[in-house]
């Protein structure tokens, strides 16, 4: 297609005085000029794309995290200076080879992150086709019953074998019925002893209290040890002062140089101790504790409302795993209306 250039057809002034304009010839009134049509967008390369995209969850570093790993492996599949384009299913397969022996929620959610890296290149005009196509999300055994049982909690939460900072975290896990990140996110400005309550950051960004019970309170002081600042729950060891695994200062105390104990760390050590608890001997995870205090909170007859204020979930009806009574129940249940095993009195 042509379009004709800016200086086509116009009329040159005389060399002379006069004002008369004129054409000098038909040729030059339809003299074209040939500019090209814009052509499909440059390529776009593989680490390029994976930076614009992780740039969205800025505010999200949760997920951000976890995108990052996974879309890691890709660029160490495919390599960096691929084009988005040129991205293949065989490419994705291999990536996601990696978790094929992985629990299903794990691979699940590697492979949520890289369709979303898929759709994201679509939505730019970068990638016309799905490399993803041939995955398929694993299907997930749920189990219906989360909670753990009061007595299994009880012997875990005094058991001597476990240092001071689990037990203390557990217990104000269970008995404040927060998110794991909440408490691990405390700081020790923000606890007021005195009512038996903390100031969290909630999912979103929104600011809420936590409130803990007598045995909370009874071995927190043991564990802050006099410190005024820093993170309530230290790692073990200090942090590096420069680096990439340097913390940020927020997470560090100035008093002992240690940094916040992660997420990953704290649950690893939940699950290692709690495999000698469970009868299974696959361990619980985090998120049970606060399943389970919202769950024996329900079965001693607390309202929905009432989970709901101690819980902070946004709406009633997310309410429903925990208002459903469990296994525990079931069993108590049971054992009250087995007449052939009471104790008949004389």
């Amino acid at each position: 297609m042509f379009y004709p250039s800016p200086l086509a057809g116009r009329p040159h002034r005389d060399g002379g005085d006069s004002a008369a304009f004129c054409v000098t010839s038909r040729q030059e009134a339809v003299e074209l000029s040939v500019i090209p049509l814009p052509t499909a967008r440059c390529p776009v390369a593989l680490v390029a794309a994976v930076d614009a995209f992780l740039d969205r969850f800025r505010d999200a570093p949760g997920t951000r995290a976890t995108y990052t790993e996974t879309l890691r492996r890709l660029r160490e599949i495919a390599g960096d200076q691929v084009p988005v384009a040129a991205l293949t299913p065989e490419l994705y397969e291999q990536t996601m080879a990696r978790w094929d022996q992985g629990a299903a929620n794990t691979r699940n959610k590697h492979l949520s992150a890289l369709i979303s890296f898929t759709a994201y290149c679509r939505r730019q005009d970068w990638l016309s086709t799905d490399p993803g196509r041939r995955l398929e999300r694993r299907k997930l055994t749920r189990t219906r019953d989360k909670a753990i049982p009061r007595a299994r909690l009880e012997r875990l939460f005094t058991d001597d074998r476990n240092p001071l900072r689990e037990r203390v975290l557990w217990r104000m896990l269970y008995e404040t019925c927060a998110r794991a990140e909440e408490i691990l996110g405390l700081d020790v400005p923000g606890l007021d002893t005195e009512c038996r309550r903390a100031l969290v950051t909630e999912k979103g960004g929104d600011r809420a209290y936590v409130h803990w019970e007598t045995p909370s309170a009874r071995l927190l002081p043991r564990l802050l040890a006099g410190r005024t600042a820093g993170p309530v729950f230290l790692a073990s060891r200090r942090a590096p002062a420069a680096g990439r695994r340097a913390p940020a200062l927020a997470d560090l105390c100035p008093d002992t140089g240690r940094g916040r104990l992660s997420y990953p760390r704290a649950e690893y050590l939940f699950k290692q101790a709690s495999t000698l608890h469970d009868p299974h001997g696959a361990g619980y995870t985090l998120h049970q504790l606060r399943h389970s205090g919202l769950t024996h909170l329900a079965a001693k007859g607390r309202s929905a409302a009432e989970l709901q204020a101690k819980s902070r979930h946004r709406h009633l009806t997310t309410l429903g795993i925990y208002v459903r009574l469990g296994e525990e129940t079931s069993a108590r249940i049971t054992a009250e209306n087995d007449e052939h095993h009471r104790r008949h009195r004389r």
